[in-house]
C-alpha cells in the first residue's frame, strides 16, 4: 500500500518531488500550494529584469532537460513557462491544491496532520509523510531602519513588485544592492528621473556571458543526438571544476578575484567610484554576483551610489549621516528570511518538539532532508544545501532521489527519523568542512545566521552530495519509534 504524501510548496522543489512519484507510479499525494499557480521564487519575483544567473541548460532538470530555452541565461517568464510545461507533462496539476495555506504541521499517532487556513476556515488532514518543498528565499526580509512607517511616498520589497506604480520620471531610492537590485537597477535607472542605489556592503560582480541562442543552435540542441546532455555536462564540469575551488580557498580563488576587478575597471572608469564598488572581503563571501548591466546603470548621471550609513527613513525619503536625500519610490531589495526555514509554518515532532525550539540555535538536518524527533518529515532545499556555485535543481533531484529511497521502508519498518547520533556525526562532519569555506571571512551573508552560523551553503563538491544522498538510508536512520 502506498503512504499518503503531503507535499508543502509548488516550486522547483515540491514539483520534482511529485513528478518523480508520477513516475514511480505512486499517486497517493497532495501537492498543498499557498499561491494560486505553481513556481515558488520563479511565481512571487517578476521585478524588471528577473532572470537566473545559472544557464539555463543546467538551471532544468535533468529528465526534462528542454531544448527549447531561448537564451543561455533563462529570465522569469520563460523559467515559469518551463515549470508549468513540466507541471502539465508529468501530469502533477491534478493533485495541486491551490490556495492551500499550510500553517501547522503536527506528528500525532504515526501520522502528519497539517492545519490549513484560507482566510475563512481551517480543517484538518492526515497523512505518512510530509515532504516541505518550502525553499528557502520566499519571504522578503525587510531591513530595521528607524522611521520606514513614516514614509510618504510608495515602497515595496523587490520580491513584492508594485507594476501598478509607474516608475517614470520619479526620485527612486533602492536599499540594497546584493543579486536582485543588480537586475532591476538598470531598467529602474533608464526609467526615474534620478536614482539613489544605497550600499552597506560592495559585491563582487563578474560579467554574464549572455546571449541569445541563434535558430541553427537551438536546431542543434533539438535534434542532434547527445549535444544538449553534451553542452549541460559541460557547463556542470566547468562550475565544479572552477567556481567550486574558488569557495574552498582553491587554485581558482585569484582567477575569480581577478575576473571580478578586470570586469570593474573595464566598466567602471571613475576612480572613487570604483573605490566604492571594490569589497574587501574575499571572493565568495557573499554571493558573487553575475550581471553585464549593473555597473554601467550605476555610472549613469542620474545615478549615485550611497555609501553614507542610514539614519532613518523620513516622509520625505532616505536620511544619511550626510543629510536627506529626498525620494518619492523606495525599493527594497534586500533579501530574504533565507535562515528561518519553514517559517512561519508551525512543525512540532514526535513527544511534542517543536522543530524551531529544536532549530534556536541555527538549522541543521542531515543530508539537509532529515531532522531527529520528527518522523516521516523530508526537507527539500534544507539546511546547507544550498549552493554559491551550481544549480540547486541539481540538488533538489539528489534529495528527491533520496526520499523515494526511503518510502518502501516505511510500510514495512514504520516511522523512520536520523538517528541523534547520526546527526551529530553529520554535523561534525559539516563544521569540519565549512572551516576551509570563504564564506566564515569577513563578510555578513544570507548565508549565516546572526551568530555567524552559516546554516544555507553546502561546503563540498556536488559529486560528493550526489554520492552521498545516493547511499542506502538504513544506517543513518532508526525506525519504530512511536509518538506519545
Amino acid at each position: 500500500m502506498s503512504p499518503r504524501i503531503a507535499i508543502i510548496g509548488a516550486g522547483f522543489g515540491g514539483l520534482c518531488m511529485a513528478i518523480q512519484l508520477e513516475r514511480a507510479g505512486i499517486t497517493t499525494y497532495t501537492v498543498f500550494e499557498k499561491a494560486d499557480r505553481v513556481g515558488g521564487t520563479w511565481r512571487d519575483n517578476t521585478y524588471p529584469g528577473a532572470g537566473c544567473d545559472i544557464p539555463s541548460h543546467l538551471y532544468s532538470f535533468s529528465f526534462e532537460k528542454y531544448a527549447s530555452w531561448s537564451r543561455r541565461y533563462p529570465d522569469q517568464p520563460e523559467i515559469l513557462a518551463y515549470m508549468d510545461y513540466c507541471t502539465d507533462k508529468y501530469g502533477v496539476r491534478r493533485k495541486i491544491r491551490f490556495g492551500a495555506d499550510v500553517t501547522h504541521a503536527t506528528f500525532d499517532h504515526d501520522q502528519w496532520r497539517l492545519t490549513f487556513h484560507d482566510g475563512t476556515t481551517q480543517h484538518r488532514e492526515e497523512f505518512d509523510v510530509l515532504v516541505a518543498g518550502v525553499g528557502q528565499l520566499n519571504r522578503p526580509k525587510f531591513p530595521d531602519i528607524p522611521g520606514m512607517e513614516e514614509f510618504g511616498g510608495v515602497s515595496f520589497h523587490s520580491a513584492r513588485w508594485n507594476h501598478a506604480h509607474d516608475l517614470t520620471g520619479r526620485r527612486v531610492a533602492v536599499i540594497g544592492n546584493g543579486s536582485s537590485a543588480a537586475q532591476f537597477v538598470p531598467p529602474v535607472a533608464e526609467r526615474a528621473a534620478h536614482l539613489d542605489v544605497f550600499q552597506r556592503t560592495p559585491n563582487w560582480v563578474i560579467p554574464k556571458p549572455d546571449a541569445a541562442f541563434g535558430p541553427l543552435t537551438r536546431l542543434a540542441l533539438h535534434f542532434v543526438p547527445g549535444l544538449q546532455r553534451a553542452y549541460r555536462e559541460w557547463i556542470y564540469r566547468y562550475a565544479e571544476g572552477t567556481l567550486y575551488p574558488a569557495l574552498a580557498r582553491g587554485w581558482s580563488e585569484g582567477l575569480l578575484k581577478k575576473r571580478a576587478l578586470d570586469h570593474l575597471k573595464a566598466q567602471v572608469a571613475d576612480p572613487d567610484l570604483r573605490a566604492r564598488l571594490t569589497p574587501g572581503y574575499p571572493p565568495g563571501c557573499k554571493r558573487v554576483v553575475i550581471d553585464s548591466r549593473f555597473y554601467p546603470a550605476l555610472t549613469r548621471e542620474n545615478v549615485d551610489v550611497v555609501t553614507d550609513p542610514i539614519v532613518r527613513v523620513t516622509a520625505k525619503g532616505v536620511e544619511t549621516a550626510e543629510g536627506l536625500r529626498e525620494a518619492d519610490t523606495i525599493i527594497y531589495g534586500t533579501g530574504f528570511r533565507s535562515t528561518e526555514f519553514l517559517a512561519p509554518i508551525a512543525i512540532t515532532g514526535r513527544a511534542g518538539t517543536r522543530l524551531d525550539e529544536q532549530w534556536e540555535r541555527g538549522a541543521e538536518a542531515y543530508l539537509g532532508i532529515s531532522a531527529p524527533n520528527f518522523p516521516n518529515l523530508f526537507l527539500l532545499y534544507g539546511p546547507n544545501t544550498n549552493l554559491g556555485h551550481n544549480s540547486i535543481i541539481f540538488m533538489l533531484e539528489c534529495q528527491v532521489n533520496h526520499v523515494m529511497n526511503c518510502l518502501p521502508y516505511l510500510s514495512t519498518r514504520g516511522p523512520m527519523e536520523v538517528s541523534p547520533e547520526a546527526m551529530a556525526a553529520w554535523t561534525r562532519q559539516l563544521d569540519r568542512a565549512m572551516a576551509r569555506m570563504v564564506w566564515g571571512n569577513g563578510c555578513r551573508s544570507w548565508y549565516k545566521t546572526a551568530e555567524g552560523r552559516v546554516t544555507n551553503n553546502w561546503p563540498g563538491p556536488t559529486t560528493l552530495y550526489r554520492r552521498l544522498t545516493a547511499l542506502p538510508p538504513l544506517p543513518a536512520y532508526r525506525f519504530g519509534q512511536r509518538s506519545s
